[in-house]
């Protein structure tokens, strides 16, 4: 006769189903040289496959670099998507590997332009995310993300997408936790502030733990690191649980290195406080829904 086990031994053995071993690249572009940074992330990917990653997230922009100097340099090194020469090495390596791969992308769309991720996994090209928030000068070459906030559907788990200056914004994020996201893949080119707290260079680590708790989905951000133009760029990429506690990283402001972590996407869709406690279900939308989202509420802010 088999050995009988208890109900929670057997709720214990499932929430095997959904592990996985991520891994956040966190590398230095070298501005303009598409064909070499290509090739970096390649190996990159190829040495996060070799360590057992199945789902990976490189850098913002990491097939340019990020500092450009006109929208007519930009525009020459853009690529459609995922038609481009980068798309394409990016899919084939995740059939070869069996991977699924988000990768910062300068993409290009007849005259238009966008600062990307482009999604690809074993099947082929699954989607993008154009950056819906854009910080600074980005405003004078690209164009303001016009696809939302998707969440991705997968054989892994339910994988969203968010780049930089979107994880300013809370919105964002719980439109990534409303549409069912069990991790959020964040390519990023942190700007590097000095004097702050815990060793970071950049308050984005926080803003990534705070996301991922208040909307009990995992988190992993890829960030590049090195001096382009002048702008420093400070690392410290991570993986976050669903928690906000940091599985790995926040690692150092200056070494290229890939940071790994095996999670269990299952527990995205636990209730994890408490018995009772549930950060999306605890939501007060009959107090918050008559100005949330509705664009004439921004009118009576305080400037």
């Amino acid at each position: 006769m088999d050995q009988e086990i208890s109900y929670a031994e057997t709720k214990r053995i499932r929430r095997k189903e959904s592990e996985v071993k991520v891994a956040s690249i966190q590398m230095e572009p070298v501005f303009g040289n598409k064909q070499l940074n290509l090739k970096k992330t390649l190996d990159l990917i190829n040495e996060a496959a070799d360590q057992g990653a199945q789902i990976i997230v490189l850098p913002e922009l990491c097939n340019t670099g990020y500092m450009f100097n006109s929208r007519a340099e930009a525009f020459s090194l853009a690529e459609e998507v995922p038609a481009g020469a980068s798309s394409e090495a990016w899919i084939e390596a995740a059939r070869k590997r069996k991977v699924y791969i988000a990768a910062g992308i300068t993409e290009r769309e007849g005259n238009d332009l966008y600062n990307s991720s482009v999604f690809v996994g074993p099947e082929g090209y699954i989607g993008k995310h154009r950056k819906v928030c854009l910080w600074d000068e980005e405003k004078l070459f690209f164009e303001p993300g016009n696809l939302g906030n998707q969440v991705f559907h997968t054989p892994l788990g339910r994988i969203s997408l968010l780049i930089c200056y979107d994880m300013w914004y809370p919105e964002q994020w719980r439109n990534c936790a409303l549409g069912g996201a069990d991790i959020v893949l964040v390519s990023t080119a942190w700007i590097y502030y000095p004097d702050l707290p815990y060793g970071v260079g950049n308050l984005g680590v926080f803003l990534g733990i705070g996301a991922a708790l208040c909307n009990n989905f995992f988190v992993a951000v890829a960030d590049r690191v090195g001096t382009e133009r002048g702008c420093k760029f400070p690392g410290n990429s991570l993986i976050i649980d669903q928690g906000g506690k940091p599985l790995a990283g926040p690692v150092g402001m200056e070494e290229e290195t890939i940071v790994y972590a095996e999670l269990n996407l299952s527990d995205a869709r636990r209730n994890q406080w408490t018995e009772f406690a549930n950060p999306i279900r605890d939501r007060r939308i009959d107090l918050w829904g008559s100005y949330i989202g509705d664009p004439s509420y921004d009118k009576v802010l305080p400037r």
